[in-house]
């Protein structure tokens, strides 16, 4: 949309979306002297960001020193080029890896938000230049006081992060609840006694006073905008971008029913996701068979922010990619459940239609996904699959939707979630019900429960690198990846090659501005987070590689547009 325009709203910088990307963008600019207005389509603000964990991955971090960590800027170059190829350029790989700690001071110095470091493996461990840990930071808690009255307002965190009711963990509470560490019972018994003992928070609501994970970081960006005074204008869809004179002016948006124009007198930051939920961009971009219903992320990721800068001339790039992960669809729920670490558990494997494993079940989630859709062929197809797990599995660990407990309390399990669950007394009556060949199962299984007891997967390695075991169980020995399949009844869950988002969108530079197809910039419009083409290109190198760009692009975003970048 071009031509004179008659303005309804001025400000400095109009940033469309509301997650992490968005939210860092907006302080920063304001930081920078600018009047901001950030608009959300939907009536909750925080994005897929809120909904997730909310770590970010950031090598040569200001934490890694007190956590023990050494880093070097040119082995986390060395490291993510093996991963990217020549799928991005040096220089915007360089540029994430410059500018990335130093967001990370600057929004710890001078807002709300806080992180601490996690010992949490590169998704990659034995490539040069990865690191065992602390290159992933976690968002610190925080309370929900702070936020008033606009903590109605804040998208609830994914039910796949918050397993135990309305009740917090962080990343680090997680794993060793997870996994059993030694210490557990008294990390589950500090979480569960601080919720039942406040009093006051028990009375109001039946939601947990800490935030952590996504929505503390959520939490922490929406009070340092207020004390900003910056709004979040709600239910405020973006239909078109507006040009005048050669650069991208503002934006036509539509609020309570009424079309309004908003001139950005120094830039259009779009950070409002991917389109991850859009069936007609998966299908004319992503592999075949997808589905929207196959996804993790919130509902309100169509993709408008990505088809409003096509429609003035944006270059898009990596739109066949996603950030991949396996997952399990449970009937009335309006987003799939990623399987982060049930794989990686001891008990449990994953075959394909004809019976069979194809997969180190155990890597990150990321290449699970990828190598569902990669390994799917008319001869064995992988979509879906299935993953298998026994009776002792089910009463010592969680999956997807089942907390631990006993086979017996089965039937008290929600309907939809029983509907999705297969079960069995024998491995020849379940390979019957979820249609696999009964023979290639028994072997499959016979085979895996061999080299479980020996502690060694011949076929894919499982349990021998050090992400891997992140999620292991230390007191299985020798290998606390693996344990047999052996004790009745047996489950399946269909699973599904699903996705916490798309990583194909704008193409943008440096500075997170966007270009046209000849990597010229357009003027005025820039493009962070799942709205452009990552950064990691087609890879994922540790937990937290989509909001630790957002968040690091969003801040040069910002200072680019402010003319403060130098």
């Amino acid at each position: 949309m071009s031509g004179s325009t008659q303005w309804d709203h001025e400000t400095d910088i109009l940033v469309v979306g509301s997650g992490a990307g968005a939210l860092t963008s907006a302080v920063v600019a304001a930081d920078a002297g600018g009047q901001v207005i950030v608009i959300e389509k939907s009536d909750f603000f925080g994005g897929t960001s809120a909904t997730s964990g909310g770590g970010i991955w950031i090598p040569c971090n200001h934490h890694q020193a007190a956590a023990g960590m050494d880093d070097d800027p040119e082995d986390a170059f060395r490291y993510v080029k093996a991963l990217v190829g020549d799928a991005v350029s040096d220089d915007k790989i360089r540029s994430y890896l410059t500018n990335a700690p130093k967001m990370l001071a600057y929004m710890e110095e001078h807002s709300d938000v806080k992180y601490r470091s996690v010992g949490y493996s590169d998704y990659h461990p034995d490539l040069a230049g990865s690191r065992l840990g602390h290159r992933t930071l976690e968002p610190m808690p925080y309370d929900s006081g702070h936020l008033g009255d606009a903590v109605g307002q804040l998208r609830q965190p994914h039910l796949g992060v918050r397993p135990i009711g309305n009740i917090n963990w962080t990343m680090n509470e997680s794993r060793g609840l997870v996994t059993r560490r030694p210490g557990w019972l008294k990390i589950l018994a500090t979480i569960l006694l601080r919720y039942y003992l406040d009093i006051p928070q028990r009375l109001k609501t039946s939601m947990d006073r800490r935030m952590t994970l996504g929505n503390a970081l959520l939490a922490r960006l929406k009070v340092s905008l207020d004390k900003r005074q910056v709004p979040i204008w709600l239910e405020t869809k973006l239909l078109d971008l507006i040009e005048e004179d050669g650069r991208v002016a503002g934006a036509l948006v539509e609020r309570d029913g009424k079309k309004l124009t908003i001139r950005a007198r120094r830039g259009v930051v779009l950070g409002a996701g991917g389109f991850e939920r859009s069936p007609t961009m998966r299908r004319a971009n992503l592999a075949n068979p997808t589905d929207p219903e196959w996804s993790g992320s919130q509902p309100h990721n169509t993709g408008d922010a990505i088809a409003a800068g096509m429609a003035i001339g944006a270059a898009t790039d990596l739109m066949d990619a996603a950030w991949w992960a396996p997952v399990i669809k449970i009937e009335g729920e309006d987003r799939a459940r990623p399987l982060f670490y049930e794989r990686s558990l001891p008990g449990t494997i994953i075959v394909n239609q004809a019976g069979r494993r194809y997969m180190n079940e155990a890597a990150s989630y990321y290449i699970a996904g990828r190598d569902m859709q990669e390994a799917n062929s008319p001869e064995a197809p992988t979509v879906p699959s299935f993953i298998l797990f026994d009776a002792v599995f089910r009463s010592k660990y969680p999956m997807g939707p089942m907390l631990p407990g006993s086979p017996s309390g089965d039937g008290k399990l929600a309907p939809n979630v029983k509907a999705a669950l297969f079960k069995a007394d024998s491995w020849a009556e379940l390979a019957a019900q979820i249609g696999v060949p009964v023979a290639a199962l028994d072997a499959t299984i016979t085979r895996f429960n061999a080299q479980a007891l020996a502690g060694k997967d011949e076929d894919f390695q499982r349990g021998e690198n050090a992400y891997d075991r992140y999620y292991g169980d230390p007191r299985v020995t020798p290998n606390s990846n693996l344990g047999p399949l052996a004790k009745a009844p047996f489950y399946a869950f269909k699973i599904y090659p699903g996705d916490i988002g798309t990583k194909g969108g704008l193409k943008t530079d440096v500075n997170g501005q966007v270009v046209d197809p000849a990597d010229r910039p357009i003027a005025g419009l820039y493009a962070i987070g799942n709205t452009s083409a990552s950064v990691l290109g087609r890879s994922y190198p540790g937990a937290g590689g989509t909001i630790g760009p957002a968040m690091c692009f969003g801040y040069l975003a910002a200072r680019q547009a402010m003319g403060k970048n130098e």
